[in-house]
């Protein structure tokens, strides 16, 4: 034993009356005992393993402490960054720019501009709540939505995104602490509402919603980029952007930007003077079925998201139904020619207008005696048309319906085109047969009618309507897109087709589409008026109708192929009387504008055409009082239909310019040379036409005076270039420097003015 105070280098044993046993500490330190108790060295076995177990156990230790470390910063870095991330980082995405939307020629119908958007960061703001009822005063935005979003998400919340200039001013006026500012990629119209139902609109985050925005909108959108938000330990922010976003791809379209106007502005004319509810004009070229304009009434502003309504984004050519009525009778003569069970000059017994079906009686608008063919169509006889069918048959006629494309979709490039509604054969009625040969118990779309009447047009075969050439990828240099013609199939003969249009010339040369005389060029056509039904009783009304015109110019080789559809015009509403002055106002501008030569001798008195034009309304009346069969059952659409009765056309076999009856391989006429200066297109009547020129649009008189754009920013310059109508070719960047042509000139409505914009 030794006593306490005395060095020792071996294991020690520290041996007292009291709970504690051993100082270890010491012992291995060398130094006294602090315990003032007696050690004693012991080099006994037990020690050792004692002494050996503390150290395994420390060992152990350790090494399950650098395991975990390693588990938690190898295995678990991923997870515990994201963590950090999470409590440090916002993610947002920024809007990419939106592919632009092209016409044939290369305009603009959408593009994508640089705004500024606000957003707030909580956490540096002192009062959040007045904050919020600030800026919600100026954005007109539910101020209790804007602050629940801001306390969600604590670092960062949009309080005015993609607003107008002027919003965004007031904001930034505001100074307010803990609001910043973005620049952000924002759609625009610079058209506004031309072509609005056919474009579409983009919600706030560049999500097509409707029209080719929606339908295309994979290619268009592009890839979004990443704004980082960072907050450090004292919530102060720190932005960056991650990742730039990359624009998406350009679509070009078969429309023409002018074509479009000289409809959208001949519809809307229309609408004003017979106080219809809705209208659809549509162009097309017949050979290639590209849409050259596809109107429709009412519509919208794509650039005021909040004040667009259902009713105005309806695109009434795709989703509308309607009893097409007696221009339904061109299928049903078409068929009756090619099948060989009649021919234009056979004659048939209309029996005083009047035949019984079944037990039903139907009655013509006024009584026919014996009618060649083309008279029956010339004369609308439904009675005749009867008679042709029941040659057909059920199977043949319904074969023929299906051709024409009836029953199916065309697979235009639109979102919600519907099929359009027709009975298989199964289905029909014992007066079936009749109701349909007459244009009853089928409902159709103004797309097929328009591909109806270019069948024909088109030398008997049916091409499916088209309104997108293509798309590309962004360029800074100019690209050429070559249009290839979809689906086609030959319907009927081309000599079929050729007396088809022999017949329906008659129709605007005698019959009830004389007001679609057009000047210096020949036209045929079909009119129609069909009774709608009444919602709320389910049967056809005494006072809503729905008139129609269908046709092509010139007739030996048509160029273009209109549709104009009126529905529920006030007052006068044949199709005669309302639909065709519609088609004989574009078809003959659009014509001029085409620069398509004359093949019509321009009388030298033009007061002799306008006196053939001017048809006495009752004259146009074609409309019968009875029904066969079944109205549609509306419920079987797909979209909520314009749901229509029976519609009466006249044509006649009378000519003035003969049709070429001829082969679809048969030689056409080489280009014709430049034309002459043509004449230009009617004007109301108190203007004076002059006697030579031509017109693409028409305008005011005068012109429009271009304004100023000079120390405006190109934002001000573009608006100021939509509101006088104007295009606006801006090169540069800054404030406007130079413009061409000068403030004050007269130009054409759509005219382009070129801006040099410089800082």
């Amino acid at each position: 034993m030794i006593r306490v105070g005395h060095r020792f280098s071996d294991a020690i044993k520290c041996k007292f009356n009291s709970p504690f046993r051993g100082c270890f500490a010491a012992a291995l330190r060398g130094r006294r005992c602090f315990l003032g108790t007696k050690v004693a060295t012991d080099k006994s076995p037990a020690a050792k393993f004692r002494l050996y177990a503390l150290t395994a156990f420390l060992c152990l230790w350790l090494v399950a402490i650098c395991f975990r470390l390693i588990y938690l910063q190898v295995f678990r870095y991923g997870d515990f960054q994201q963590r950090a991330q999470h409590q440090q980082q916002r993610s947002f995405d920024l809007s990419a720019k939106r592919g632009i939307i092209f016409d044939r020629a290369g305009r603009e119908l959408a593009m994508s501009i640089q705004v500024d958007s606000a957003f707030a960061v909580p956490t540096e703001i002192p009062d959040l709540a007045n904050t919020i009822s600030l800026i919600a005063r100026i954005t007109r935005d539910d101020p209790r939505v804007l602050l629940a979003d801001c306390k969600a998400r604590k670092t960062f919340c949009w309080v005015a995104r993609k607003a107008d200039a002027e919003v965004i001013e007031r904001i930034r006026g505001m100074n307010l602490q803990g609001i910043h500012f973005q620049k952000e990629a924002k759609r625009f119209y610079p058209k506004r509402e031309l072509a609005a139902q056919m474009l579409g609109y983009v919600g706030t985050d560049d999500q097509g919603l409707s029209g080719l925005e929606r339908q295309f909108n994979t290619e268009l959108q592009g890839k979004p980029g990443k704004l980082m938000i960072s907050v450090d330990a004292r919530k102060r922010w720190f932005s960056s952007v991650e990742k730039q976003p990359e624009p998406g791809n350009n679509v070009v379209l078969t429309v023409d930007q002018n074509i479009q106007y000289i409809a959208e502005r001949e519809l809307e004319t229309a609408m004003e003077q017979t106080k219809a509810i809705a209208g659809t004009v549509i162009v097309q070229n017949p050979h290639t079925g590209e849409i050259l304009a596809l109107a429709n009434r009412p519509t919208f502003n794509p650039n005021l998201r909040k004040e667009i309504t259902v009713e105005a984004l309806k695109d009434r050519a795709v989703s509308d139904i309607y009893e097409p009525g007696s221009t339904f009778k061109i299928v049903t003569i078409s068929a009756g020619l090619e099948e060989k069970v009649t021919r234009p000059d056979e004659m048939f017994d209309c029996q005083m207008g009047s035949i019984v079906i079944n037990g039903m009686r139907i009655r013509d608008s006024k009584p026919h005696g014996i009618l060649s063919v083309a008279d029956i169509i010339a004369e609308s006889s439904d009675v005749g048309a009867i008679k042709v069918a029941l040659r057909l048959g059920d199977d043949r006629f319904y074969k023929y319906i299906r051709a024409f494309g009836f029953g199916q979709q065309t697979g235009i490039e639109l979102p919600g085109e519907t099929r359009g509604m027709t009975k298989p054969v199964n289905r029909w009625s014992k007066v079936s047969i009749g109701a349909i040969s007459m244009g009853q118990e089928i409902g159709i779309t103004p797309l097929q009618l328009i591909a109806l009447i270019s069948t024909i047009a088109n030398d008997g075969v049916w091409i499916a309507p088209r309104i997108v050439a293509g798309t590309v990828e962004p360029q800074n240099t100019p690209q050429t897109i070559s249009f290839q013609a979809a689906e086609s199939r030959r319907v009927i003969s081309s000599l079929t087709a050729a007396q088809m249009r022999q017949i329906l010339q008659g129709v605007v040369l005698h019959g009830t589409g004389r007001k679609a005389l057009l000047e210096g060029y020949s036209s045929a056509g079909k009119t129609g008026t069909a009774q709608k039904v009444d919602p709320g009783t389910r049967a056809y009304s005494k006072t809503k109708y729905v008139g129609s015109f269908a046709g092509f110019a010139p007739v030996n080789d048509p160029k273009i192929s209109v549709a104009v559809i009126l529905d529920s015009a006030v007052g006068l509403h044949q199709g005669g009387q309302v639909a065709a002055p519609v088609f004989q106002r574009v078809t003959q501008q659009v014509l001029e504008y085409l620069h398509i030569p004359h093949d019509v001798e321009i009388p030298a008195n033009r007061q002799v055409l306008l006196a053939r034009r001017n048809a006495p309304d009752k004259d146009l009346d074609e409309i019968s009082p009875d029904h066969l069969g079944s109205s549609l059952d509306v419920a079987d659409a797909s979209e909520a239909p314009t749901v229509t009765a029976q519609s009466r056309a006249a044509t006649i076999a009378a000519q003035v310019v003969p049709v070429a009856l001829t082969q679809k391989d048969s030689p056409k006429p080489t280009a014709a040379a430049p034309a002459p200066p043509l004449p230009k297109a009617d004007a109301p009547p108190e203007q004076k036409l002059p006697e030579s020129g031509t017109v693409v649009l028409e305008v005011e008189e005068g012109g429009i005076a271009v304004p100023t754009f000079l120390g405006k920013n190109m934002r001000s310059a573009i608006e100021a270039a939509q509101d006088a109508g104007l295009d606006l070719d801006a090169v540069g960047s800054g404030v406007a420097r130079e413009q061409s042509p000068l403030p004050g000139s007269k130009v054409a409505a759509g005219s382009r003015v070129m801006v040099k914009f410089g800082r």
